[in-house]
């Protein structure tokens, strides 16, 4: 089942983001913005749980808006747990992030990924979106960034 995240959710949900490679800075960073979320200092994201009825959460999506933009929108960090994947888990959690942005009247939904994520950025261009750029060495020397985005509500 896929539903808004509740605080008692935020333990297995920093252990999801554990068990697809994030680094223990990156963990720390991520329980923090989950607990600025759940106390109303991050106003406009959202958290997106996948909860296994009989395991718990076992997916994440988290969203924010782009400053200084009109309606758009940075999934900054969608996973499944790797025992869950391949299941069609990760399109369920994706097409429930872009129907929450559009009832928000989300206008574009950008993602970002390395360039070595082959699995992923084939991931993101079957659910449709197209890759946008290419930032060189953007998170160390030879770590490129591929951005990829998606039209949501082109009023």
């Amino acid at each position: 089942m896929i539903r808004p995240t509740k605080p008692e959710d935020a333990e297995a949900l920093i252990a999801v983001a554990n068990t697809i490679g994030f680094e223990p800075n990156e963990l720390e960073y991520l329980s923090k913005i989950l607990a600025d979320y759940f106390d109303g200092s991050s106003r406009d994201s959202f958290w997106i749980t996948d909860d296994d009825d009989k395991e718990g959460p076992v997916g994440v999506a988290y969203c924010e808006p782009e400053r200084m933009t009109e309606q758009t929108w940075n999934l900054q960090l969608i996973a499944i747990r790797p025992d869950h994947q391949g299941q069609g888990r990760g399109g369920k959690l994706l097409c429930y992030v872009e129907e929450t942005l559009k009832a928000r009247g989300g206008r574009m939904l950008l993602v970002e990924t390395l360039a070595s994520f082959e699995r992923t950025r084939k991931f993101y261009a079957k659910c449709g979106y197209e890759e946008e750029a290419c930032i060189r060495d953007f998170y160390t020397a030879g770590a490129d960034k591929i951005v990829f985005r998606k039209v949501l509500n082109s009023d």
